[in-house]
């Protein structure tokens, strides 16, 4: 392949071994979501939970050392890290990226933090590509960090129940300039600023600082600002944004939606998740519903993928559609082809 590209060379990925159930979610709404429906209508069986060690940062950490066994990639390889880690960690403006540069290694890289919510994976994709290519001095990338935003949760604020499924994990991805596989095949992001104080945690920012009078409530005040515009304005715009994402990045890739293989989907309610497939003409088998495993923010692409490739619904050949949505509100999705560019 003359043009440049890049590709992914593979995954690393971090699970907490505490799960949080359908039960118990509905014990926390204080029974007004039934366990079944919990299950059926949220699609959760069980979530992922963070344990006493399992921090933000770190689980970058174990996710990032998961990636480098498993890649047999040298840490002093890497000449760039983007953290893509949430803004919820061990502490306050640490930047995670390159916290976890020092605990891998990775002595040669430079290293840098990104957010956009549960969009930052599939945006970091691009902007690694946008940053090796244009860069001569960048051949290899990991991008790399953990999610823990279940810890805001309040199962009792009934507008949150679509955030109800949040859990905790870390993921990684190592690139290479070139690699010739599992190529980056397009790129589409749309973001939406009408959304952007809709959603998010009330209380601990300079505008709303922890007090003794709400210490109590501060750490369980993730919350929907906005419940009306929110829910008038993704049922105007989300689907459609999606599929314009969708449908770009696959335009960009040169390739027809048709070819679309495997779909590395966030977690999200049931009902939404089939609709989804519907839309894009797709079964079960071609994609991973993580009902198993909840919502990791920006790591769900990375785990839908790992899962993906060990079930074997991804292989050689299969044109992999990565999408994702993240508050504030933006929506992403990109094109990937696995295996040997030229086969």
């Amino acid at each position: 392949m003359a043009k440049d590209h890049i590709g992914i060379v593979g995954t690393g990925l971090y699970l907490p071994d505490e799960r949080m159930t359908a039960a118990e979610i509905s014990e926390a709404t204080d029974g007004y979501w039934a366990e079944e429906a919990v299950k059926e209508k949220l699609g959760i069986i069980e979530k992922t939970v963070p344990g006493e060690n399992d921090g933000t940062q770190e689980m970058g950490v174990r996710a990032a050392k998961d990636a480098l066994e498993r890649t047999g990639v040298d840490p002093e390889e890497i000449d760039l890290i983007l953290g893509i880690g949430e803004e919820w960690k061990e502490y306050p403006l640490t930047t995670s990226s390159i916290y976890i540069q020092g605990q891998i290694g990775a002595a040669n890289a430079w290293a840098i933090d990104l957010q956009q919510r549960c969009c930052t994976t599939v945006a970091a994709l691009k902007i690694a590509e946008s940053m090796m290519i244009a860069n001569d001095e960048i051949e290899t990338a990991m991008i790399v960090g953990g999610y823990r935003n279940v810890d805001f949760v309040d199962y009792t604020d009934k507008p949150m129940s679509m955030m109800y499924n949040l859990g905790a994990g870390g993921g990684a991805l190592i690139v290479k300039k070139n690699y010739g596989k599992n190529v980056l095949m397009g790129t589409h992001i749309v973001s939406d600023g009408s959304l952007a104080r809709d959603a998010g945690v009330k209380y601990g920012g300079c505008e709303n600082p922890i007090t003794c009078d709400n210490i109590d409530k501060a750490y369980k005040s993730l919350t929907i600002f906005n419940p009306e515009h929110m829910k008038e304005r993704l049922e105007e715009v989300s689907m459609d944004n999606w599929m314009h994402c969708i449908d770009k990045s696959f335009e960009k890739a040169d390739l027809k939606k048709d070819d679309l293989g495997y779909l590395a989907v966030l977690h999200f309610k049931r009902s939404m998740h089939d609709y989804m497939l519907d839309l894009l003409n797709i079964d079960s088998s071609n994609t991973t519903y993580l009902s198993q495993y909840g919502h990791l923010g920006q790591i769900d692409q990375i785990l839908s993928l790992r899962l993906g490739l060990e079930d074997g619904k991804v292989e050689d050949g299969t044109i992999i559609s990565m999408i994702a949505a993240g508050i504030g509100y933006a929506w992403a999705a990109n094109v990937v082809k696995w295996g040997d560019i030229n086969k």
